[in-house]
């Protein structure tokens, strides 16, 4: 009977949506304590905290993989940690600078440079904020969530279910409305979703996230609706279709057509890699 009994537990626990509800409980546990500590200090020392405790947060989603899930984390080999990375800090920053360029171009968007006193402390709050969000957020939805459901129903319905989640996650922040969770999950859920399919890797699509936070922060673009104190004054002008209104950037249809444009080549890229 305790034979029993104990090999129903395993088979619980091996359960797909048990080990990404565990692995997310300990992550956010680990944000949590990340958000509590940055708090305390800034400079370099909080972009250490971040940088340490991310690190942390990568080594339970390891162990929640390799004892609860029984597998290994080939998404988060170190062999081509850097190159793909890299590619996606590229991919991410190319997105932003079109979409803001674009948006400028039909009257969207005017800078002004802000005469900030140290446009370094800007750029390194900028960073930090999307280092945390995108290595974090990563390993939940494309790095738990995904694969979880992708190996109970496939990879289609994993990436609906997983981009609609995200979208909805962001209801909570400041000039959310239904139209800019729609957005972030067509342009966010989809196109990071498409990118972990495609490279099979989370090194790229933590790049990815990085870089466009990072830019929209360092713009002084709010991010998901955050306000960001950038390098420059931002004025929003004309229709918030086009400009996002208080949400930013990712409330634009601009972007959410620019993300799907960059998204489909991936989604063709991963069908292909299927058996």
């Amino acid at each position: 009977m305790k034979k029993t009994s104990a090999n129903r537990i395993n088979k619980l626990i091996r359960f797909p949506i048990t080990w990404m509800l565990l692995g997310a409980v300990a992550i956010i546990a680990v944000q949590g304590l990340l958000l509590m500590l940055t708090e305390q200090v800034d400079g370099a020392a909080s972009l250490a905290l971040t940088l340490l405790l991310s690190a942390a947060a990568i080594l339970v989603y390891k162990l929640i993989m390799k004892h609860l899930a029984l597998r290994p984390t080939p998404e988060l080999s170190g062999k081509r940690a850097w190159k793909e990375a890299l590619g996606g800090i590229l991919t991410g920053a190319i997105f932003i600078a079109v979409s803001t360029l674009m948006i400028v171009m039909l009257g969207g968007y005017s800078f002004q440079w802000a005469a900030v006193a140290d446009p370094g402390s800007i750029v390194m709050t900028a960073i930090e904020a999307a280092l945390g969000a995108a290595i974090f957020e990563e390993l939940v939805f494309r790095g738990l969530m995904l694969q979880a459901i992708q190996k109970l129903t496939g990879s289609w319905i994993a990436l609906a279910i997983t981009s609609l989640t995200f979208g909805a996650f962001h209801l909570a922040n400041p000039g959310a409305t239904l139209w800019s969770a729609l957005a972030i999950t067509l342009e966010a859920g989809v196109l990071l979703g498409a990118a972990f399919l495609w490279r099979r890797n989370l090194w790229f699509a933590m790049g990815l996230h990085f870089a466009w936070n990072a830019l929209e922060g360092a713009l002084g673009i709010p991010v998901s609706g955050l306000p960001a104190a950038g390098l420059f004054t931002v004025t929003a002008n004309g229709s918030t279709w086009l400009t996002g209104g208080d949400f930013g950037l990712e409330g634009s249809i601009v972007t959410v057509i620019l993300g799907l444009v960059i998204a489909i080549p991936m989604l063709i890229g991963a069908a292909r890699k299927q058996p």
